[in-house]
């Protein structure tokens, strides 16, 4: 494979949740990318404009080729970064400024998904104050979640018997709740090359939930890699993923998290659960994992991104 060596700032950190995430990742690319002989200067993010203009624009480098948006959460994949660079004028890695606000609002991608019929469980987005109110919407088991937070992140499973109160819970994650009815099975995800879909893992853990110290913590998960599932519902939760990123308008790499309930039939079995537009690329994380078993190493997969940038309008 012949390579033309490019000046490649990488974005990371950032102030979200998520930033330790984004800085382990986010320093595993810099050196894949380097591997390969390309300029690359890493930028901590900031919640500071003018200083981050600056080290785009001011490197002694010099104005970059592409930006590879390590970051992740607020700030990072809900289209902000995504304005800023379009402002710039500079090719970026993975989604434009509309898909990355729709994917980080899930009330809203799963809207969106819907109208194509992707199935996703039955929802509704409540304030703080009605739900202090009213009370929930549907009887335990459910799930509370941010209807803008990825990772994980705030997200709790409402059991019968549990009096969950957003309110002495210390509710940061917004004014908004999302309340979704609970799809019990297995844990499913599916990643996404140019639209493609790659294959299906399933995702095992001995904890209660999937949630952020399961993800990120060695040990504590084991990957199925491919998952071991029927044929059909194999085939299924690859075309929702490739429906899913095309409705969604995703662009360059991508991954759909699905919900596979045994009990209900094959073909009503999967539920759609949220689309990951920026996925990790950490030690655990699963596009990478899911390109390596297809023969694809990490840098390679770095390359490809980087030679499959959005291209600012």
């Amino acid at each position: 494979m012949t390579i033309t060596p490019k000046k490649i700032a990488v974005l990371l950190g950032g102030w979200s949740a998520e930033r330790e995430v984004s800085l382990t990742g986010g320093a595993l690319i810099v050196e894949a990318l380097k591997s390969l002989g390309h300029q690359v200067t890493a930028i901590d993010v900031q919640r500071d404009l003018v200083g981050l203009l600056q080290s785009i624009l001011q490197h002694p480098m010099g104005k970059p080729d592409v930006i590879f948006n390590a970051l992740h959460g607020r700030g990072g994949e809900d289209g902000c970064i995504q304005g800023v660079l379009e402002f710039l004028g500079i090719p970026y890695t993975h989604s434009g400024v509309l898909c990355s606000a729709m994917c980080m609002d899930k009330p809203t991608a799963k809207k969106i998904v819907s109208a194509y019929g992707v199935r996703c469980p039955e929802g509704k987005v409540m304030t703080r104050d009605e739900i202090l109110k009213n009370g929930f919407p549907f009887e335990a088991p459910f799930v509370v979640k941010p209807t803008n937070e990825g990772s994980s992140v705030g997200v709790h499973i409402v059991r019968k018997g549990e009096n969950f109160d957003v309110a002495r819970e210390g509710w940061v994650y917004g004014h908004d709740v999302l309340v979704e009815r609970y799809i019990p099975g297995r844990e499913l995800t599916v990643g996404l090359i140019g639209g493609k879909a790659m294959m299906v893992t399933e995702i095992k853990f001995t904890s209660d939930f999937y949630d952020y110290t399961v993800k990120y913590t060695a040990g504590h998960a084991t990957h199925d890699c491919p998952a071991h599932i029927p044929l059909a519902v194999e085939k299924e939760a690859m075309r929702m993923a490739e429906v899913a990123y095309a409705a969604l308008g995703c662009s360059g790499v991508a991954r759909i998290d699905l919900r596979f309930d045994e009990s209900r039939p094959e073909a009503e079995s999967l539920y759609f659960l949220e689309m990951n537009n920026q996925p990790g690329f950490t030690p655990l994380s699963l596009v990478p994992e899911q390109a390596a078993a297809q023969g694809m190493s990490y840098a390679q997969l770095c390359q490809w991104i980087i030679e499959h940038p959005h291209q600012p309008d």
